[in-house]
């Protein structure tokens, strides 16, 4: 029963960004990441879903998406993000995260062999990750340290690493790149059938799938600054990747995505200079 009936604590979810909150008897007053120059509050004002009347409404649906089984949900809710299940020989984790938990979804992973951790690019992809890290009994979710103010539903699962970069385990290193958050940070994936890098919209893949681009704020078209695009730049220069997944379905470089990186840093810096 919708606890805005009977006056018990949910974890309400933002409406326009899908980040779930502490629990709490009634909706909060503001959306602090949907307040922020980044994102945006609905023309129509601040509004709540509760994950009962998300579940109602909306169902987890699973897809093999160049390789990777992905996560999103149907029909489309808030930023409209998918998550990706990395793999591994020594532990499979899941990349960004999405609004709701299905049986179904826990399930295959589960058949997969479980998961280790869950890690994610920035706070806009938050979504229901506590849901997701106690479906799996408590697994530590790993944001970086410079993005802590942004965590809005806080849980001792939560790992704030701090540094440039973080074994997960041999084959998934996090890097941290800024720009789009201070803390902003991609996976890098060593796998058979060539590395990868997952990563949300702190790299954004273009619609030529062979390019990526920055941004500061997508929805309102506020650039990232050459220093900040140099330093991803610099961060990622260590990798060998031959793939990048973005954020969306079907969004991904596949096959010579560094040399496609280079491409695209070029061009991005000098279309701003």
């Amino acid at each position: 029963m919708d606890s805005r009936k009977t006056g018990r604590p949910t974890c309400f979810l933002c409406l326009q960004c899908g980040v779930q909150f502490a629990a709490a008897a009634t909706p909060p007053q503001h959306c602090p990441i949907c307040e922020d120059e980044r994102q945006y509050v609905r023309w129509e004002g601040q509004a709540w879903s509760t994950p009962q009347e998300l579940a109602a409404g909306h169902r987890v649906v699973m897809k093999d998406d160049a390789g990777v089984l992905a996560f999103g949900i149907e029909p489309r809710f808030a930023i409209g993000q998918r998550a990706l299940l990395a793999q591994t020989p020594h532990g499979n984790v899941l990349w960004d995260c999405i609004s709701m938990v299905s049986d179904k979804a826990v399930a295959e992973i589960n058949r997969r062999g479980g998961l280790a951790a869950i890690a994610i690019s920035h706070c806009h992809y938050y979504s229901a990750m506590v849901e997701w890290s106690e479906a799996f009994g408590g697994v530590p979710i790993y944001l970086h340290a410079d993005d802590r103010k942004w965590i809005m539903r806080p849980h001792s699962a939560v790992v704030s690493w701090q540094g440039e970069t973080r074994a997960l385990n041999p084959s998934l290193t996090l890097i941290r790149c800024g720009g789009h958050f201070a803390g902003g940070q991609v996976l890098h994936w060593k796998r058979d059938g060539g590395d990868a890098i997952l990563a949300g919209d702190i790299l954004q893949v273009t619609p030529t799938r062979r390019h990526v681009s920055f941004m500061y704020s997508y929805p309102n078209y506020i650039p990232l600054n050459a220093a900040k695009v140099l330093r991803i730049a610099s961060a990622l220069e260590p990798f060998a990747f031959d793939h990048i997944y973005g954020a969306w379905w079907n969004q991904n470089v596949i096959g010579d995505a560094k040399t496609g990186f280079a491409r695209s840093v070029a061009r991005y810096l000098a279309a701003i200079a």
